[in-house]
């Protein structure tokens, strides 16, 4: 069952109402659900709570709250994915498969080898958001991931410790995936770094090796990109977890 973000505002005498924003928008009009039907919701404090509609009009919606729990669906560990724009089809699947995997936060970055242009994807992020929050929902997550403004691959690599790094770069592991992991710091940001579908440049990776990164490969299989990006947030997930 899907869930509805609220403010703890939005609950008052264990009545939750909801007065012409998304969540009414879609229970009312998309999911069309009637009088007497369960709902789940969740505040911004983690808290989920199932809850029945007794009132529906045009406005407003006022749902009973049957059972109040605190949300474990979110992960420990504070991974942020990095991630090469990729073209639209392939960039949307992207964003639903990092949110659906755990991640805190996505970097949508330029490098070297995106097809994209900067003009193409200006106004991108909103729809971005949109799937984020949908996918949120569908899989019943305890916190919202962010999306941050589009920004160039060396900037970003800049904000994260250097041990905290995994690029995912096939053409050139230097380590494996359980070695990458020895001396991270659990308690900063982890950045798990995917290339655009033509992988990364001979400069970036020139760029990656002076500096040191840790590069790390998914194995003998080659993924298209956004099945790249579940893989590879799934191998970490399975060893810091």
């Amino acid at each position: 069952m899907p869930h509805f973000l609220i403010k703890k505002e939005e609950i008052k005498n264990n009545l939750i109402t909801l007065e012409n924003n998304d969540s009414f928008f879609h229970i009312t009009k998309v999911l069309r659900a009637k009088i007497g039907e369960n709902l789940k919701f969740i505040d911004e404090n983690q808290f989920v709570y199932l809850a029945k509609i007794i009132n529906i009009t045009k406005n407003c919606l006022n749902a009973e709250i049957i059972e109040k729990t605190k949300s474990e669906r979110t992960l420990k560990a504070k991974l942020c994915l990095i991630q090469s724009i990729l073209m639209t089809d392939a960039e949307n699947s992207a964003i639903a498969n990092a949110v659906q995997s755990g991640v805190k936060e996505i970097y949508p970055v330029f490098s070297d080898n995106v097809s994209a242009s900067l003009n193409s994807i200006k106004n991108k992020i909103p729809k971005w958001e949109k799937i984020a929050l949908e996918n949120f929902k569908q899989c019943e997550r305890a916190d919202l991931p962010i999306i941050n403004e589009v920004s160039d691959l060396k900037t970003i690599l800049k904000k994260f410790k250097k041990e905290n790094i995994l690029i995912f770069a096939e053409k050139y592991e230097n380590i494996s995936i359980d070695n990458a992991l020895k001396n991270i710091d659990k308690e900063e940001k982890i950045a798990i770094v995917t290339g655009p579908e033509g992988g990364f440049s001979d400069c970036e990776f020139n760029y990656f090796k002076k500096h040191n990164y840790k590069l790390l490969s998914l194995g003998k299989i080659i993924y298209k990109a956004p099945n790249a990006i579940t893989a590879a947030i799934s191998n970490i997930i399975t060893r810091i977890e």
